[in-house]
């Protein structure tokens, strides 16, 4: 955690550092200029650190109680927050796996290109290609269907094609169980709930305006 002084707020250092990248000199919550040194080399939160070292909170998947300051060490070991989340491709690169038979086998991980898992469709719609046998032109609904008719028990470090496609997807994501990420995370269409045109800030501000005009 870091420390931004001219405003007395605490952000996530790797959050606040990114938001600076994308925005420039702007504090990521009030848009307040930020000074140059405090966007070079923000100070450590200290008062935040001592208190994750006290405090305790459930793991948001095995519900296993970690210290605040090991969680995120615990989260690059727990099968069930990998298995939901995915994990970087960069940590570790070296993985043991199970083939369709079951058997373990080391496996590197290999992160395709866009192209490779996502094709343009003239209805505007992408298709997807099957990162586990390579089997083109999915819907998103089809690629579910047949995951999990084909590929349920095959556990294999991948890149979900249609985690790609989204604007803010991360192209180096690796989820270690592909057939349950799908059916954890890909159940409906992201289209019929945002636009994926515009971009996060401006979905921000249309919630925003969309929440004054509800009636309680």
């Amino acid at each position: 955690p870091v420390f931004v002084v001219t405003f007395q707020f605490r952000f996530c250092r790797k959050c606040f550092l990114t938001a600076i990248r994308e925005s420039g000199t702007h504090c990521p919550l009030c848009r307040g200029s930020v000074t140059k040194k405090e966007r070079t080399y923000p100070k450590r939160a200290l008062d935040v650190e001592n208190s994750m070292k006290k405090a305790s909170g459930g793991c948001r998947c095995c519900e296993k109680q970690v210290r605040f300051s090991w969680m995120r060490q615990h989260y690059k070991t727990c099968k069930k927050y990998q298995d939901e989340y995915g994990v970087s491709s960069i940590i570790p690169n070296l993985q043991i796996s199970q083939d369709s038979t079951g058997n373990s086998r080391s496996k590197e991980v290999i992160v395709p290109l866009y192209s490779a898992l996502v094709q343009p469709h003239p209805d505007g719609h992408p298709t997807f290609k099957c990162p586990l046998c390579q089997e083109a032109n999915f819907t998103r609904q089809r690629l579910l269907d047949h995951c999990n008719n084909r590929h349920l028990y095959q556990i294999v470090p991948v890149i979900c094609p249609i985690c790609v496609s989204l604007p803010w997807a991360d192209s180096n994501q690796v989820t270690r169980n592909l057939v349950s990420h799908l059916n954890l995370r890909h159940r409906f269409d992201y289209g019929e709930f945002v636009n994926l045109q515009l971009d996060e800030e401006a979905q921000y501000q249309n919630a925003v305006q969309e929440s004054c005009h509800v009636n309680f």
